[in-house]
This record gives C-alpha cells, sequence and structure tokens, in this order.
C-alpha cells in the first residue's frame, strides 16, 4: 500500500507540472537538433563553445531575416491590399449594400457598415478584461521562451554530463543499451528536424508559384508565411490562408476562393503524401500514429503539445520498441511444458 501510495503521489506531481516538463522536453528537443549543427562545426577545429554561440547565432539571424522580410511587408502592404484600406473600405460598403438590398425584407436597408460595425464593436463585452488576459498571455509566453532558450543552451554546453546524469537512472547491467536508445532518439529527432525544414521549403515554393499564378500581391511573403506556419501541425496551415484571401478578396473576390482552393490542394498534398512520406523515411512514424498523437497531445498539454506531439510520439515509440518489446517481450519465458500424466491411459489398459 505504501508503495501505490507513493507512485500516485509521484503521478500526481508529474500531472501539476506537465506543462513545465514539456518545456524541457522541447529545450530537449531543440538541443538534440542544433548539436547536429554544432558537432560539425566542432569537426572542423572550433570550440565548442564558440561552435555553440555560431550555431545560435545563425538560427536567430535567420528567424530575424525572416521576421525583417515578412513583419514590415505586412505593416506596410497588407492594409493597401486589403479591406482595410479606404479603398477597401468602400468596395466593402458596396457589396454589404448589394447583400442588404438582396434580403427579405430589406432587414439592413436602413443600417449602413459604419453603423453595423460601430454596434458589433459595443456588443464585445469585457473589452478590457481580453486585453488584460491577452498581456498576460503575452508575458507568460515570454517567460516560457527565455526557460526553453536558457535550458537549451545550459544542454548545449555539456550535453554529455546531461546524458551520464539521466543514464544513471538505468541499472548498471543497462546503461550501455539504454545509452544506444538515446543515440537512436538523437537521429530520429534530426531526422524530424530535417523533415520539417524540407516540408517548409516545398510549401514555401508551391505556396509562391501558386499565389503568383493566379495573381495574388505579396506572394513571397505570403509564401514565406505558409512555410513558417508549417511547423504549427493543423494550426499553422488554417492560419497561413488568411492573410492571401484577405488580400485576394479585396483585389477580385474570385481571388479569395482561388487562394482557398490552392491551400486546400497544398495542405492535402502536405497531410496525405508529403508527410507520411517524410515522417516515415526521416523518422520511422506512421500517419495514423502521427494523426492520434497530435490529437492526445493536444488535449492534454494545450498548444504546446499538438507543437511536440511528434518528437515526443518518436521519442516513446523508440523507447516502446528497444525497451518493451525487443528487450521484455521479446525474451518473455514461455510457460513450461507440463509432463503428460498417464493415469488415463493405464486406466483405459486395465
Amino acid at each position: 500500500m505504501i508503495g501505490l501510495g507513493l507512485i500516485v503521489g509521484v503521478l500526481y506531481i508529474l500531472w501539476q507540472i506537465r506543462q513545465v516538463l514539456m518545456l524541457v522536453f522541447a529545450a530537449v528537443v531543440f538541443a538534440t537538433v542544433i548539436n547536429k549543427l554544432v558537432q560539425q562545426l566542432v569537426k572542423v577545429g572550433i570550440k565548442r563553445g564558440i561552435a555553440v554561440a555560431i550555431a545560435l547565432l545563425m538560427i536567430a539571424c535567420l528567424l530575424i531575416l525572416a521576421a525583417w522580410f515578412v513583419i514590415p511587408a505586412l505593416i506596410d502592404r497588407l492594409p493597401e491590399y486589403t479591406l482595410f484600406s479606404e479603398e477597401g473600405f468602400d468596395q466593402l460598403q458596396v457589396w454589404y449594400t448589394n447583400i442588404a438590398g438582396m434580403l427579405p425584407g430589406n432587414t439592413l436597408s436602413d443600417l449602413d457598415l459604419a453603423d453595423l460595425l460601430s454596434r458589433l464593436t459595443q456588443w464585445s463585452p469585457n473589452l478590457i478584461g481580453r486585453l488584460v488576459a491577452l498581456f498576460t498571455n503575452s508575458l507568460d509566453f515570454g517567460l516560457n521562451f527565455l526557460l526553453v532558450l536558457v535550458t537549451t543552451i545550459m544542454l548545449l554546453a555539456s550535453p554529455s554530463s546531461y546524458r551520464r546524469v539521466l543514464l544513471l537512472a538505468f541499472p548498471k547491467f543497462y546503461r550501455t543499451r539504454a545509452d544506444n536508445i538515446l543515440s537512436q532518439c538523437e537521429s530520429s529527432l534530426s531526422g524530424w528536424a530535417f523533415g520539417i525544414v524540407f516540408e517548409m521549403i516545398v510549401i514555401t515554393l508551391f505556396s509562391g508559384i501558386g499565389l503568383a499564378l493566379i495573381g495574388v500581391p505579396l506572394p513571397t511573403v505570403n509564401a514565406l508565411i505558409a512555410g513558417l506556419l508549417t511547423t504549427i501541425p493543423n494550426v499553422g496551415p488554417a492560419l497561413s490562408v488568411v492573410p492571401p484571401a484577405l488580400i485576394g478578396l479585396a483585389v477580385e473576390p474570385w481571388m479569395a476562393v482561388a487562394v482557398f482552393a490552392l491551400y486546400f490542394v497544398i495542405q492535402q498534398f502536405e497531410g496525405l503524401v508529403l508527410t507520411p512520406l517524410v515522417m516515415k523515411q526521416q523518422a520511422s512514424l506512421l500517419p495514423a500514429i502521427t494523426l492520434v498523437a497530435q490529437v492526445i497531445s493536444a488535449i492534454f498539454f494545450g498548444f504546446l503539445g499538438l507543437f511536440l506531439a511528434l518528437p515526443l510520439v518518436i521519442v516513446i515509440q523508440i523507447w516502446a520498441k528497444e525497451l518493451l518489446v525487443k528487450d521484455i517481450l521479446d525474451h518473455w519465458p514461455p510457460p513450461r511444458r507440463q509432463p503428460r500424466s498417464g493415469f488415463i491411459y493405464s486406466d483405459v489398459r486395465q
């Protein structure tokens, strides 16, 4: 009973700190992937500390460059190409008038678009509370990001030390085997990261070409947004369609429909062909397991769980295969065969 109570207590504590554990796992994933780049820099004669700084600086420069290219374009040009501009609002007013005239009984004939938007704004309850919640969520995101960043740097500084500490949790006779399993996890996580980068490149190219053929303004910017949001399963592709759809709607209504059709085809190609193929080759993940893992992880851990669903299921799958299946179930002793009794045979002979 005492042992059962301790197990229940430990599981309860782990459940209460599950978000912190997911943040630590995110740092482990990032450190594992970045460590591959660090190892390549170390091979050319660069000291590890300097190699870590160079790798982090390279990644930061790429992210800043992408943000510098995308964010100013969205701020400066998005209102110009969407319904938020003066010309776009006038066009929206014309559409609203036409739709209002088509409604039976002229329900909206005496209410112009500005009054309708004003009333909708007034109907929005607790606006200040929502702004406070937005600020709080932003602060939480910043603190979580800082925790992940600092933990990642610490892990990159001396990964072998943390690995040795982790191996101490296993019995002495099993530590070599556990070290081999950790190496498999490292290789699979690196393959997963390579697959994500490959998907980002493919989605960016397909989106850019498709938007350029449709004639939507800012095709490169929108394509980069689609590629970057590919890293967020399910939610990212849905969000990436919003900017080009708004731009296309302001230019010509049929463009918005064409954008939705283009992104639907791209997302189907990504979900049914590209992701299963890449993940199967790089991380040996089955499509059904991938989908179920994303749903379960999102339910228990929220958005962070959705983002980390694939690396989490990669690690769980490797440990289940190597530890549970190969080392335990494959060597499970068969039941001993009972000697055949001659009691019935002797009775028959008699």
